[in-house]
């Protein structure tokens, strides 16, 4: 069975790598004519080739979740989409690919660990991190075993983190205290993981977002966490800290939509009537309309994030938060995904046949966005969390709140009515 390349010990930059927002920022907007010109061949080859990884990692983009005291830039979550959001400007798989490989130094580790694992901090991360493996419980660790789903940036990635259902040695299910099944996420080096070359999408095909397979591969007690058991303080300590730049991607690519047509459109005539399309009401009422709802949602992430932000880093926790705040930055994560998609799709429809023609990246831009929304983030179910969450109802995906388990499964598991 083929296994990934071993690159834990990932090899310095030859240059300093940037540490601060503003040079890493400065870099990811270096990088965006570069990817523009080559999205094309990104989506073509099923994965980010290797020099975009490289370039990713001198720009410093991986090391963005590592705080201060590991010798990381210590961004906060709205620094974060920011340069996550700038990436995918320029190209929407290698800006997934960045979201989801910088997560390394957010891991609920102890910093014995990080020390350990992460010596150089421009590591990659990549796996599914939702409970679908078996992990049995042997002296110092654990043998972890199972086959996950869409590994984002596997194939670049130092370490896999896969979450698993956690089993004693006599393989009965561990449970917590109200009596759910106990599960942890696993970080495992490229050795040990198989990658299913299975990745034949209509969007994000650059992003090389494999299935793969772990077999009985031992695990360091130290090389796993829990979201909902956080190690740190902090704003980023809390379990919702992996999902707060995910937004960044759909709002970057609706902003080079949005630019794309405003540059047609100045430009463009109408070859039957004559009419410029600048003073066409049509088109005029369909760009405002389209900006306004690009201003609302990339408002709503934002104002949503930082009142997140400013609350956790004041000292309060995810349970501190009213049931509105709660679901806050669920709600914006998931309108903005979908807003995205709808307001590329409109503009798709303006430019007509223009748009299903190369070199126009509008038919690319809304494959990468209904791939985007099909992911368990942009689904019904967390619209049905936050109303139930409301409501003291059962959140069908408490995660997405940072809940284990609704107040009404705790309460059950407890033996209460």
């Amino acid at each position: 069975m083929t296994t990934l390349q071993n690159r834990s010990d990932v090899e310095p930059c030859d240059h300093a790598v940037p540490n601060t927002f503003d040079e890493i920022m400065s870099a990811a907007h270096d990088m965006v004519p570069e990817l523009r010109r080559r999205a094309e061949e990104i989506e073509e080859s099923n994965r980010l080739p290797a020099d975009i990884v490289e370039k990713l990692r001198a720009a410093g983009i991986f090391r963005m979740g590592f705080p201060e005291r590991f010798g990381g830039p210590g961004l906060n979550s709205v620094q974060q989409i920011r340069i996550v959001e700038t990436i995918s400007y320029g190209d929407a798989s290698t800006g997934w690919c960045a979201m989801v490989g910088m997560d390394a130094g957010m891991y609920q580790l102890s910093d014995a660990a990080v020390d350990e694992m992460f010596a150089n901090l421009d590591v990659v991360v990549a796996g599914m991190l939702l409970p679908a493996g078996r992990a049995e419980r042997v002296s110092g660790g654990y043998r972890l075993t199972g086959e996950w789903r869409m590994a984002s940036g596997l194939h670049h990635a130092d370490w896999t983190a896969s979450g698993a259902f956690v089993f004693d040695s006599d393989g009965s299910p561990m449970l917590g205290e109200d009596g759910s099944p106990t599960w942890r996420i696993f970080l495992v080096p490229p050795d040990e993981v198989s990658p299913i070359e299975n990745w034949h999408s209509t969007g994000l095909s650059g992003s090389g977002s494999v299935d793969y397979k772990i077999d009985d591969a031992f695990v360091p007690e130290a090389h796993t966490f829990s979201l909902t058991d956080p190690t740190r303080a902090g704003a980023l300590g809390a379990s919702d800290a992996l999902m707060r730049k995910m937004p960044g991607v759909a709002l970057g690519v609706a902003r080079a939509a949005l630019d794309y047509f405003r540059e047609i459109a100045a430009e463009k005539v109408n070859s039957a009537t004559g009419r410029r399309w600048a003073d066409d009401y049509r088109i005029q009422y369909s760009l405002g309309q389209c900006e306004m709802q690009y201003i609302s949602m990339r408002h709503g992430v934002y104002s949503t994030l930082e009142e997140r932000w400013n609350r956790l880093e004041a000292g309060a926790d995810l349970v501190d938060l009213s049931p509105d705040e709660r679901i806050a930055t669920a709600l914006a994560r998931t309108n903005a995904m979908r807003t995205a998609r709808d307001i590329v799709r409109r503009l798709y429809d303006l430019l007509a046949s223009t748009s299903i023609y190369k070199p126009s990246p509008m038919d690319r831009w809304l494959r990468d966005l209904e791939t985007m929304c099909q992911h368990v983030m942009a689904q019904d179910k967390v619209i049905q969390s936050c109303g139930a969450h409301l409501l003291g109802g059962t959140p069908e995906f408490p995660l997405v709140l940072g809940l284990e388990r609704s107040s009404s499964q705790r309460q059950k598991a407890a033996g209460h009515d």
